[in-house]
């Protein structure tokens, strides 16, 4: 018979089918463990419950079909949570846990969720998502991504990273929008290697680069060309020659230099400064940025007929606070990364746990790999405690839950500024937003929103 720890408590197209899906994200006791994806399509209720074993079994009992979840956590009873469909409502119930039930950090004994919540039982993590394009449960420990980078749990993020593998071969060009810290280079880098392409792999920030060098440092220059070119230099562009060329923060790049990266992209062929004929370069370009570019191009500050050039697909990387459910398989892989020797042996305090999940990471994946390889020193070889973690984190878990009308504020102005940027294009909102299409279209319904406004 188990007996229970105690601790007290102070984006898819139009028409396609969608689901609820639950996600077991992130166990603190063993925070490299798999996490795992549940449909929810065909469940009318689950069940979760303390086991030897992480396991989960769908049956039908008198025409209810229940999925059973076994949790892998002493801090959990044997009946420990109920997730129910009330007409179109989820509602999670406490089953008279020994530890309680937590939704967004706070305990609760019967709550309605909503989408994005996080339930926590005993020392294990949940996300709850609605309306998410359907596929099939998965483990992540049976996630075989095409390359390193491209691993999410997200239905809506994995069908565009599953395009992505689809054109890598291609001489496609690529651009990649999202925050700073999304995990735009480690995408470009895994389009790199799944390109099969024989040359280097060369990341430019457009951003660092001095106006007065631009030219000289994307197109190289010949000895004596200005005052100081003591030789002959190729370039970042020749340099990539064969390989592939990541042109990051490119809506930093100067106007002048546009035209003349233009022209190398239209001819394949580079004409060094002080140069007086042109030399071939094969390349593939990925751009990056986190700008708008349509926006720049109004305001005079791109060319449009460059960021047409440069964008044959476009791919949005969702914020980190968007992608919660990815969490916990972020986690895994950091820590594989920044503690090879003992990653799982590594322990998260449940107030570090929850503060993870309460955070908005403003800086993104990026911010989390600092934490995290911050706290692994501080905490030696012992538990993860809160007081390891930056101070930004260093506050009661889900602090930053807004009014319910301060969120459908933002909503809606992230909304009108995304239909903006892509003109209409709800399928875009959809995969910049990380939601079903069909989501977009109700939230359009509720403010009153038309995407024909939006076209130009």
């Amino acid at each position: 018979m188990h007996s229970t720890l105690t601790e007290g408590f102070s984006g898819a197209p139009r028409g396609a089918k969608t689901s609820a899906f639950l996600y077991r994200v992130l166990d603190a006791d063993r925070p490299a463990a798999p996490s795992a994806r549940f449909s929810l399509e065909a469940v009318d209720e689950v069940n979760f419950g303390r086991s030897d074993d992480r396991s989960a079994s769908r049956v039908e009992e008198a025409g209810k079909r229940t999925l059973k979840l076994g949790v892998a956590d002493r801090w959990m009873s044997g009946q420990h949570a109920r997730l129910s469909r009330v007409m179109r409502a989820w509602v999670l119930e406490d089953t008279k846990s020994k530890n309680g039930v937590r939704r967004n950090g706070e305990q609760v004994q019967r709550a309605e969720l909503a989408d994005g919540d996080v339930i926590e039982l005993g020392r294990t993590f949940f996300v709850f998502r609605l309306d998410q394009p359907c596929v099939p449960d998965v483990e992540s420990e049976t996630l075989r991504p095409a390359a390193p980078g491209l691993a999410t749990l997200s239905p809506s993020l994995s069908v565009q990273f599953d395009e992505l593998v689809k054109l890598a071969k291609s001489s496609v060009n690529i651009a990649l929008c999202g925050p700073s810290g999304s995990g735009k280079e480690v995408v470009a880098n895994a389009l790199h290697a799944l390109s099969a392409r024989p040359g280097p792999f060369v990341a430019v920030n457009c951003g660092a680069l001095p106006d007065e060098l631009v030219e000289s440092e994307l197109f190289g220059h010949r000895k004596g060309a200005f005052s100081g070119a003591l030789e002959d230099r190729p370039g970042l562009l020749r340099t990539a020659h064969g390989g592939t060329l990541l042109l990051d923060e490119v809506g930093d790049l100067p106007l002048d230099a546009q035209p003349v990266l233009l022209r190398v992209l239209q001819e394949r062929a580079v004409m060094p400064v002080g140069g007086s004929k042109p030399l071939p370069v094969d390349l593939r370009v990925i751009s990056a940025t986190h700008r708008t570019l349509e926006r720049l191009c109004e305001q005079g500050l791109f060319r449009d007929d460059l960021r047409a050039r440069l964008t044959g697909y476009r791919l949005e990387l969702p914020s980190l606070v968007s992608r919660r459910e990815d969490l916990g398989l972020l986690i895994g892989a950091l820590l594989q990364r920044l503690a090879p020797q003992r990653v799982f042996s590594v322990q998260l305090g449940i107030a570090a746990a929850r503060a993870i999940f309460a955070y908005d990471w403003p800086l993104n994946v990026r911010e989390l790999e600092k934490a995290l390889e911050t706290s692994l020193v501080l905490s030696g070889s012992g538990v993860i405690e809160l007081s390891h973690l930056p101070p930004e984190l260093r506050e009661p878990a889900m602090r930053r839950k807004e009014p319910a009308a301060e969120v459908e504020g933002a909503r809606k102005a992230e909304l009108v500024a995304l239909l903006s940027q892509h003109a209409g294009n709800v399928s875009a909102v959809a995969r910049a937003m990380g939601k079903a299409r069909m989501q977009i279209q109700r939230w359009m319904d509720r403010y009153g929103l038309d995407p024909r406004s939006f076209r130009t």
